[in-house]
């Protein structure tokens, strides 16, 4: 129950609210809001739902001078307090509690099904947020019987940082003139060396169209260069002939 000390705030208000008196049940079946005079309502005023600590009360007030006509205190939702009707949506069982203890269940209803929902939603509301609470105070009370992860350092136990080796890399990487790093060579693919020089005057094939009329003009020139010693000196060889005939018997 609430204590003394505890504020008390509002969680819905609603101006207009039917109030029936019920038939005793008969049954544990559900109970049918057919079954009440519906057009001939007991009283009409206004409900006002508030909240004093974990406990909630449905107020049934007069609409001009907030006179109180009755109270449900609701320590839980569902249950005893508070139950829906099995027929619809808009009318509930409500258990009314005077301050002397003595207790009474009265029928009430609402015209617009927008305010039976709020209605219902400012009950749930309320008591999910007890709900949580309770489980918030058992959390702090209970030891924290989970294991800890311990993730400190175990004696002998080492651990190595390689600060250094990006650097190292990026250094070793040649770049070009533009600043770009060279293109690695394509996979599988190898490159031929050059050519010697030896193996290029093997394998030199005299050059083809005009080219053979240059190769044969070095060819002639050369060989006019060894002939023309033998034919440098005809007066020589007249000489000699000279000689000959002078010789000779005439």
């Amino acid at each position: 129950m609430a204590t003394e000390g505890e504020y008390e705030s509002v969680l819905c208000v609603k101006p207009d609210v039917m109030v029936y008196r019920i038939p005793p049940r008969s049954s544990n079946r559900g109970v049918r809001a057919a079954d009440w005079k519906l057009d001939a309502p007991d009283w009409t005023g206004r409900m006002r739902v508030t909240a004093r600590g974990k406990v909630a009360y449905v107020k049934l007030e007069d609409k001009i001078s907030g006179e109180l006509f009755a109270q449900a205190p609701v320590e839980e939702y569902p249950g005893i307090a508070v139950e829906t009707v099995s027929d619809s949506s808009r009318y509930f069982v409500l258990r009314i509690q005077d301050d002397s203890g003595r207790s009474a269940f009265i029928g009430i209803g609402f015209g617009d099904r927008g305010d039976s929902f709020d209605f219902n939603v400012a009950l749930q509301d309320h008591f999910k947020w007890v709900k949580q609470d309770d489980e918030f105070a058992k959390q702090a009370q209970a030891p924290d019987s989970t294991p800890k992860l311990d993730l400190g350092f175990k004696e002998g136990q080492t651990i190595t940082l390689n600060i250094g080796q990006s650097r190292k890399r990026d250094k070793s990487r040649p770049q070009s003139a533009g600043g770009f790093g060279l293109l690695p060579p394509p996979p599988g693919g190898k490159i031929a060396p050059p050519p010697s020089s030896r193996a290029t005057n093997h394998n030199t094939e005299p050059p083809a169209g005009g080219s053979d009329a240059g190769f044969l003009l070095d060819l002639d020139a050369s060989n006019s260069n060894s002939v023309a010693p033998s034919n440098s000196n005809p007066t020589s060889n007249a000489d000699l002939w000279g000689d000959f005939d002078s010789g000779s018997p005439k």
